[in-house]
């Protein structure tokens, strides 16, 4: 009797929910969705942006009633940008929080520990702007939300521009991490298969803040163009040595790879310093890549960056937050499902509809096509954020399908 009267109580109080407007599944209480992001240390700038864009698409999926009909709860610790922390935090959220599906930090150096570890236990790892950390481990449950597609694109497009306007030289200039070391040797095997004769190379600590000779030694080499893979503090030290001395009338193209170009506190304080740097980039703000979602997904980021103080445009990162949820939400909303190897496989064979444009993967997890943008600043006036809101600031060269003008040559006139 004591079982049956449990059993009748148990109904009871469903039907109760029930007529409380309480769906059911609600008991079984909130997906969890684990991460560690960099919200302090040289990264944070990047991943309190990102983290904002995941917040919005969390708060959107809610508000339509959650995920799978259960509400979407983020737990998130501070990697405080460092590999070493990474490996602990997500051993952490998967054996102590009991996390249903992960998200990777922002960023290379955070993420690239993480990778033996979600291949040996068989998980879903949603990528987070981090560049070929599946290259050697070669995980079939990793999907990057990045735009980069093959390795070699991005520094491709920008040699075929070069070779476009009449470059068979190339100075190469790269930060001593894995991220630029990456790109510069793909860089330099692109240019010998171009037959582009390399003039001058140099990779340097991270440390560097003394750019002065560097640049001298490019002007000395007369190259046609300069491919700069660099971090924030390392592409403003750049730039104002090379506001300083030049970097002489033979420089086609200049830039390529240089981090912080794309951030707005960096972006204001350079001002007029950018003019003519012809760089990679995600999105912006141009009628070429005006999403379904994006308008409205910027309008709420955009007030909360205020408030939180970080990003106020948030055009680089952001978005990508709110598609690793978008990627999340359809492969669940389709499968039905929270088992990773039933997302995974969902991922693979289906284009995600996303705020960044459709998301295609190939068996690596990066995009099968790049939608990587070069991007030139031009007219671009000293302390004034409310310039980038607009489009016709960074002019989008490549690819075809975002394309809003041609590229200006040489750099020296360019940047004028």
């Amino acid at each position: 009797m004591k079982r049956l009267d449990l059993i009748k109580g148990a109904a009871a109080a469903a039907l109760a929910a029930i007529g409380l407007g309480m769906p059911a599944i609600a008991q079984q209480g909130p997906i969890k969705i684990g991460m560690s992001m960099p919200l302090t240390g040289g990264l944070a700038a990047g991943g309190k942006s990102s983290l904002v864009g995941i917040e919005v698409w969390r708060d959107d999926i809610n508000a339509k009633g959650g995920l799978l009909g259960r509400k979407v709860e983020l737990v998130v610790y501070d990697d405080k940008s460092s590999a070493s922390e990474t490996p602990a935090i997500y051993a952490k959220l998967l054996d102590v929080d009991k996390v249903d599906l992960l998200f990777a930090p922002y960023a290379t150096v955070p993420t690239a520990p993480l990778m033996p570890m979600v291949k040996q236990r068989g998980l879903l790892l949603i990528g987070n702007f981090s560049f070929q950390v599946n290259h050697t481990v070669k995980h079939d449950m990793w999907f990057n939300n990045a735009p980069w597609g093959p390795a070699d694109t991005w520094p491709r497009n920008f040699v075929d521009l070069g070779i476009k306007h009449g470059a068979k030289t190339i100075a190469i200039i790269a930060a001593d991490q894995e991220f630029a070391q990456n790109l510069a040797k793909i860089a330099k095997g692109i240019a010998a298969e171009k037959n582009i004769t390399v003039v001058y190379e140099q990779n340097y600590p991270p440390a560097t803040v003394e750019f002065s000779s560097m640049v001298r030694a490019i002007k000395a080499s007369k190259a046609d163009m300069v491919f700069v893979m660099s971090y924030p503090p390392d592409s403003v030290g750049l730039l104002r040595a090379v506001q300083e001395i030049g970097v002489g009338p033979s420089v086609k193209i200049f830039g390529g790879g240089m981090v912080g170009l794309q951030f707005s506190n960096i972006m204001e304080s350079m001002g007029s310093l950018m003019n003519g740097v012809v760089n990679y980039n995600s999105y912006l703000p141009e009628k070429s890549m005006d999403f379904p979602g994006a308008k409205a997904f910027f309008e709420k980021y955009q007030k909360r960056a205020v408030e939180a103080k970080v990003d106020p445009l948030g055009y680089y990162l952001a978005p990508f937050g709110y598609a690793m949820g978008q990627m999340v939400e359809q492969a669940a909303h389709a499968t039905k499902s929270l088992d990773h190897k039933t997302l995974a496989a969902y991922l693979r064979a289906n284009t995600i509809q996303s705020i960044v444009g459709p998301m295609e993967f190939a068996a690596d997890g990066e995009r099968k096509v790049s939608t990587t943008l070069l991007a030139q600043f031009r007219g671009v006036v000293d302390k004034n954020i409310e310039q980038f809101r607009q489009p016709g600031k960074q002019i989008i060269l490549l690819p075809e399908a975002f394309k809003t003008g041609d590229v200006v040559v040489p750099f020296e006139k360019a940047r004028q």
